[in-house]
């Protein structure tokens, strides 16, 4: 099976320093995979440069088969690539309703496509919340939203930067619930977090940057089988 995507070689910089170095990573269609290490490693820079915001030096990105970098941001999402960005860049003044629907589309030409109703299975509490405005939501209830706002893109690949980052014990736990049950129902998807343990239960492939290198790769069952890679690499 191909992967839906291989990046192979990056290299990336920002004028003159150069912050990725011969990245490689793939992402298997129906898998969760991960992106890990310490804070200022790369992670970020290499989901931009998926996601087309960045131009590589060197190396390629291919999505479903097709090479992507040097192609426009916007091209690339409509292929079916979402993001649930660090920070959740909600739109404040539209209503949690107009939040979803706002690019509302079925770019995986999906039978069963995401809709308002499946969102609030997902997140009941975005139910209770569908007429207030984004900036009246609390910070767990705003990243439910940016998840479902992607979902409704009904994209291929999904990629989580830092989606449980900030948020209260209980409310990550619904965030882990839901991801979870994503990963049933057989969405692809890519998350950056810290939490090894959930991801270790989570997810079946991980890759380690270290200094805009890839560290390690491997799967749940050898990264569980190892914490000194965790104390090393990660910092737990």
């Amino acid at each position: 099976m191909s992967p839906m995507l291989e990046v192979t070689g990056l290299a990336v910089a920002y004028g003159s320093s150069q912050v990725l170095f011969g990245v490689n990573l793939s992402v298997q269609p129906g898998e969760v995979a991960t992106l890990l290490g310490r804070n200022g490693m790369g992670k970020t820079t290499t989901v931009k440069t998926v996601l087309g915001q960045l131009k590589p030096l060197a190396g390629s990105v291919r999505f479903l088969g097709e090479r992507v970098d040097g192609r426009a941001a916007d091209q690339i999402a409509r292929m079916g690539l979402a993001v649930v960005p660090e920070g959740r860049q909600i739109f404040p003044n539209l209503s949690v309703r107009e939040n979803l629907v706002a690019f509302a589309a079925n770019r995986n030409a999906s039978a069963q496509p995401w809709t308002l109703e499946r969102v609030v299975h997902l997140f009941p509490r975005l139910g209770e919340r569908m007429q207030h405005m984004g900036n009246q939501l609390s910070g767990g209830e705003q990243q439910m939203l940016a998840i479902g706002r992607a979902l409704m893109t009904n994209p291929h690949l999904l990629i989580l930067d830092e989606a449980t980052e900030g948020l209260a014990p209980l409310v990550r736990e619904d965030i882990w619930r839901s991801l979870d049950a994503l990963r049933a129902q057989g969405q692809t998807i890519l998350v950056i977090d810290k939490y090894i343990q959930r991801l270790i239960k989570l997810a079946n492939h991980h890759t380690v940057l270290e200094k805009g290198q890839v560290a390690w790769q491997g799967s749940s069952a050898q990264l569980a089988a190892d914490p000194s890679l965790w104390h090393r690499y990660l910092g737990v």
